[in-house]
């Protein structure tokens, strides 16, 4: 199973991204130094939305959807 998800930033910020296992993506987020330079440097993020996909290739297109929704429509999937 693969997940796409939304971050909400320290900042107020959303962040899309996708995954295989979200627990361990998320403690990614928040405390390696390696990884997303977005949510580094706006720690600590918050997992506000979750998707599941059955492969990689399709969570990484419904990701890539996401990312180009305005912030307003992204602000509406996760209040669903």
């Amino acid at each position: 199973m693969y997940y796409v998800y939304i971050l909400k930033c320290a900042d107020g910020s959303l962040y899309a991204g996708s995954t295989n296992n979200l627990e361990k993506r998320l403690k990614q987020h928040n405390e390696a130094k390696s990884g997303a330079h977005y949510t580094k440097i706006r720690r600590p993020v918050e997992l506000v939305y979750k998707e599941e996909c059955a492969t990689y290739s399709l969570a990484r297109t419904r990701e890539a959807e996401i990312k180009r929704l305005s912030r307003e429509k992204k602000l509406g999937l996760i209040e669903k």
